[in-house]
């Protein structure tokens, strides 16, 4: 018999059990709110008005990329009724582009071993990288000229007018750090026009005499041929000569010696900030637009410690408030998943474990949720005590594994079975599938056995195909030709039980 069928007879649009990844399962998207999420899902999420941090570790198929999903639809119900007090998402789920920027700049740096660089991947570069994500997004809003994201723009200009001059200093000092490096030099001016952020006075002083410092000398010579003085007569000498002098000594200081300090600047960013691919012209452009304030040590990230990133970071949740956020939540999820990575647990924790600093997770206004790999929970036990206090992860709301019971897993898989049924079609529960003697129990216990919601969906998929290859077109008509025996129910379960059991020890690919 024909899949297509089976689906037909239960009036199911689509296989409720084929989808493997959320990112691209249709069914998913249209579950109802709240109807799929995992037992500690309110636990990871927190108070999303004072956001925490979390750090969660699951196996593959276990959800951790449908808890993203999930925080960001929540945030979004959240942000319905408060438009005063809404929380931001930054997605830090993409290190593909991050992780390859910063082994390119090691390979011009002579490095050969991925793994020792890896070593030295640090705090400050992830600090860089979600700065970089939050900048360019609010940048690009900013900018934005169609759909809702024009609408957002529109409010958040008026509101970055309407804030103190140092909110929208703040944002300049953000975009000429962390903006899409291929444009950002280009919308450095176009943002300071924008937000009417204040103008960097010496910059503009200093240029006006050099484009108009020629004027002095020209008329003053002028006026000495009016008044039909000598050549030879000391007023050349000292008044023309003194004038093209002083404007000379102008055009040094402003095309020599302050592009020489935009440069020096832009040098040390593009030396520290590693997780982007920037020019030195291109920051010493943004940086030139910037109050002379900002060009004090300390201002920038022009070392590789961590301070003047915490710096950054206040600047961001300063500006993120003048627009209407009083929390964000940055959610670190797909580590495994990098082709620099690819799924090698050294590797994974020597990314993930600088992250694991009580000052970093802890800072105000901002919840990191870590979605990490089950490998790296291995690792972590087998740190010191010492490392332990350091990460005080007994304050960063820690589930050690994402489990799923069988009543659970029984719950899911028929919340995923009734989103696929005709808008007009009762109810239905997952046991309807099964013949009269297999109890709701028994498909509980199976599904028990698989633990998480990628095998359990492999299990029920594995199901209605046996079922359907062993039941021939004309066949009876019967309530028994579409329902699944307890044989199949069986022979499958012993099937995904040794494979799982096989993946577990690393027998099989996933």
């Amino acid at each position: 018999m024909n899949v297509s069928r089976f689906f037909d007879h239960w009036r199911l649009t689509e296989n409720p059990f084929s989808a493997e990844e959320a990112r691209h399962d249709a069914v998913f998207a249209r579950l109802a709110p709240n109807s799929a999420n995992h037992p500690d899902f309110e636990k990871i999420l927190g108070d999303v008005g004072r956001p925490a941090t979390s750090i969660v570790f699951g196996e593959k198929g276990s959800g951790k990329t449908a808890i993203r999903m999930q925080i960001a639809q929540r945030l979004e119900e959240w942000n319905q009724p408060r438009p005063g007090e809404r929380a931001i998402l930054i997605p830090y789920d993409d290190l593909n582009p991050v992780l390859d920027r910063y082994w390119a700049r090691k390979q011009g740096q002579g490095a050969k071993n991925v793994d020792e660089a890896l070593k030295k991947f640090n705090l400050a570069d992830h600090m860089d990288a979600i700065l970089n994500a939050a900048t360019s997004r609010l940048i690009d809003t900013l900018f934005a000229r169609s759909g809702e994201e024009r609408q957002d723009g529109r409010a958040w200009i008026r509101a970055l007018r309407h804030a103190e001059p140092s909110v929208r200093a703040d944002l300049m000092a953000l975009q000429a750090v962390y903006d899409r490096p291929a444009i950002a030099a280009n919308r450095t001016g176009r943002v300071r026009r924008l937000i009417r952020a204040p103008l960097n006075f010496s910059r503009a002083f200093w240029t006006l005499l050099a484009v108009l410092g020629w004027m002095a000398p020209v008329a003053l010579a002028g006026w000495l041929l009016w008044k039909q003085i000598p050549f030879r007569d000391d007023a050349w000498l000292w008044g023309v000569g003194g004038a093209a002098a002083a404007w000379l000594l102008v055009l040094a200081k402003r095309l020599l010696w302050d592009e020489w300090k935009w440069r020096r600047v832009g040098r040390k960013l593009a030396r520290r900030v590693r997780v982007l691919e920037r020019s030195v012209s291109s920051y010493a452009d943004s940086i030139s637009r910037l109050p002379r304030t900002y060009l004090t040590v300390g201002s920038l990230p022009i070392d590789g410690g961590d301070e003047a990133r915490y710096e950054m970071f206040a600047r961001l949740r300063r500006v993120l408030g003048a627009l209407g956020f009083t929390s964000a939540i940055v959610v670190l999820d797909r580590i495994d998943e990098p082709t620099i990575v690819s799924g090698d647990p050294d590797r994974m924790r020597a990314i993930v474990w600088p992250l694991l600093s009580s000052k970093f997770l802890q800072m105000e206004g901002f919840g990191l949720k870590l979605l990490l790999p089950i490998e790296l929970r291995h690792a972590l036990f087998r740190e010191s005590s010492a490392f332990f206090q350091e990460a005080r992860l007994d304050k960063q709301n820690l589930v050690e594994q994402l489990s799923w019971s069988g009543p659970t897993l029984y719950d899911l898989c028929t919340a995923r079975l009734r989103a696929c049924r005709e808008p007009d079609a009762g109810a239905i529960s997952l046991a309807d599938l099964f013949d009269d003697d297999v109890q709701r129990q028994d498909v509980v216990d199976a599904l028990d056995q698989m633990r998480q919601p990628r095998d359990a969906f492999k299990l029920l998929y594995q199901c209605i195909q046996e079922h359907c290859s062993n039941v021939t077109e004309d066949a009876a008509e019967s309530e028994h030709r579409w329902r699944i025996p307890r044989l199949i129910l069986e022979t499958v379960r012993r099937q995904q039980v040794d494979r799982v059991q096989q993946l577990s020890r690393g027998m099989r690919p996933a």
